[in-house]
């Protein structure tokens, strides 16, 4: 008798630690398929067309809060997005190219992090390169040639990461300027990753998607130009820019966008932002919406009286936070 209950302890034992082990075990995503750009189009390994639908977070040092595995799980779940937008400013308030070296590693463990969040819910994740008051993306070239060839060699495994090189280059900076940063950039990246799709910002805030497709840069593959609109400001005319550049066979990504007015605040135009849908869903094109914060501000996805940062209700959202929700179900 004593004998068997030796053994039924020892089995139990045994169970309990098989249980444990396997609640101890990291939790592998799905690989997702790698993209690439055919034509204007993106598309996976098959060469089935995709568009890529998600938000884009606030500067990762004004709310890093929101960089968080149940959060990007649950929009991944509830808002049925697909990707996710790290927006790293280089310049304003902490900016990895202002601050001192140890804001630096902060702001890169905050990517890494994002990464692996986005990775493990099954997220597509853009890193994106947040130039904004510094208007001329060679303001920080150097650094960023740097960045994005450490960036590389540390994703370059990562089928489901996607490098934005110049957010909104703007002050009136032009194409040449901003071509001749892009490739510098580009050829960094592909010296360590040869397949990963890059965004190429645009002049004029990423509006001028017409000029850049008159030149755009050859010689590598897998390159989109980036889009920006606020419903609330741009309306026809920027989509018929947008379908210059598309008819001269430019593939553009729409890396940020929103119904309020172009400075993230003011009244909200859903009519006009349903234009925008219809366009890009004709077109086939990737949309990202700005932005994850609970910032006082109508383009901010979070009421601002909300303190939660994941398992968003919908009482939680601004009215801008249900309107792209409802878009992106």
């Amino acid at each position: 008798m004593k004998r068997k209950i030796r053994t039924y302890v020892i089995i139990c034992l045994l169970a309990v630690l098989s249980v444990t082990a396997l609640e101890c075990m990291p939790i592998q995503a799905a690989k997702l398929p790698s993209l690439k750009v055919k034509g204007t189009q993106l598309v996976n390994e098959k060469g089935k067309t995709v568009r890529l639908k998600g938000v884009s977070t606030h500067g990762l040092s004004w709310y890093p809060e929101y960089v968080n595995q149940k959060a990007f799980t649950d929009m991944k779940k509830n808002w049925k997005i697909n990707a996710v937008r790290l927006a790293l400013y280089t310049s304003e308030y902490n900016g990895y190219c202002t601050g001192d070296a140890a804001n630096r590693k902060a702001l890169e463990q905050r990517i890494d992090k994002g990464v692996k969040y986005a990775t493990k819910a099954g997220l597509y994740v853009i890193i994106d390169w947040h130039i904004l008051s510094d208007g001329n993306p060679r303001t920080y070239e150097k650094e960023a040639v740097a960045f994005f060839k450490k960036m590389a060699s540390k994703y370059k495994k990562h089928t489901n990461v996607i490098y934005e090189i110049c957010n909104e280059p703007n002050g009136g900076t032009s194409w040449t300027d901003i071509k001749a940063y892009a490739k510098k950039v580009v050829k960094a990246i592909r010296s360590k990753d040869k397949k990963a799709v890059i965004l190429i910002g645009t002049p004029n805030w990423s509006q001028d998607v017409d000029i850049a497709a008159q030149d755009p840069i050859k010689g590598y593959k897998n390159l989109m130009y980036t889009l920006h609109f606020y419903a609330g400001t741009h309306g026809e005319y920027l989509r018929q820019k947008a379908q210059a550049a598309l008819d001269q066979g430019l593939p553009l990504f729409v890396s940020e966008f929103g119904i309020s007015d172009a400075s993230g605040n003011g009244a909200l135009n859903p009519t006009e932002g349903s234009r925008w849908m219809k366009f890009l869903k004709r077109n086939k094109i990737s949309g990202i919406g700005w932005s994850l914060s609970n910032k006082a501000e109508s383009s901010a996805l979070i009421k601002s009286s909300s303190k939660k940062i994941s398992g968003w209700k919908n009482k939680d959202l601004t009215p801008w936070g249900k309107w792209l929700v409802k878009q992106f179900r």
